[in-house]
């Protein structure tokens, strides 16, 4: 199995442009319009966080109205900007699935989606369904031919660490390990994704 490697962090909020004021002011550094998501109600803005990944920061999208399915990432529901979950790539998505079945992880079936960026052209990807455990369980995502999101001219915040609080941490591990990842995660009964991130100045800040 190749072995996956982290994609993005999603960070969502049930509104875009608080979301992207919050991680501006954390970080000094302005994220930039990404595109929208047509059909499904949100928008997203990104940054880079080095190494080939990047931080996608999603809400509802002001130009769409109310879709006909929920938003994803359980935006319908918050109340406030969180660090949602996690993506992690991969190159094969089908072959990594069935694999990853095979080490007692069912990370379910890959959904075809694309997305229209700020200046008009037509993204296209595969990924499989986010929000296991509270977040903690990345979901995966194979880009095909598109290019990365990472590899256009995104500003950078750069990213320290990633880690996580779950009240089992068993069954968090249990899950990186059937994707060959490794997540520092505590217990506490309250669960979620922390980032150190770099700011502008120098200085470490966390999203979570």
């Amino acid at each position: 199995m190749s072995t996956p490697v982290l994609d993005h962090l999603v960070f969502a909020g049930p509104n875009l442009a608080e979301a992207v004021a919050h991680v501006a002011e954390l970080t000094g550094v302005e994220p930039i319009p990404g595109g929208s998501h047509v059909g499904r109600g949100t928008a997203n803005y990104l940054a880079a966080l080095g190494a080939g990944a990047y931080l996608e920061i999603i809400g509802p999208d002001p130009s769409q109205g109310q879709p006909a399915q929920p938003r994803p990432f359980g935006i319908d529901g918050l109340t406030a900007p969180v660090l949602f979950t996690w993506s992690v790539r991969v190159e094969g998505i089908d072959t990594v699935i069935a694999e990853a079945r095979e080490r007692g992880f069912d990370p379910g079936a890959a959904d075809d989606m694309s997305r229209e960026t700020a200046d008009g052209e037509l993204l296209s990807w595969r990924l499989t369904r986010p929000g296991g455990l509270d977040g903690l369980a990345p979901f995966l995502i194979d880009w095909g031919t598109t290019a990365h999101p990472a590899s256009r001219d995104l500003p950078l915040i750069p990213l320290l660490m990633v880690s996580g609080v779950h009240p089992d941490p068993r069954a968090v591990h249990a899950v990186t390990a059937a994707l060959g990842l490794e997540l520092l995660v505590r217990k506490d009964s309250r669960p979620g994704l922390v980032a150190v991130l770099q700011n502008r100045a120098g200085k470490q800040v966390a999203l979570s």
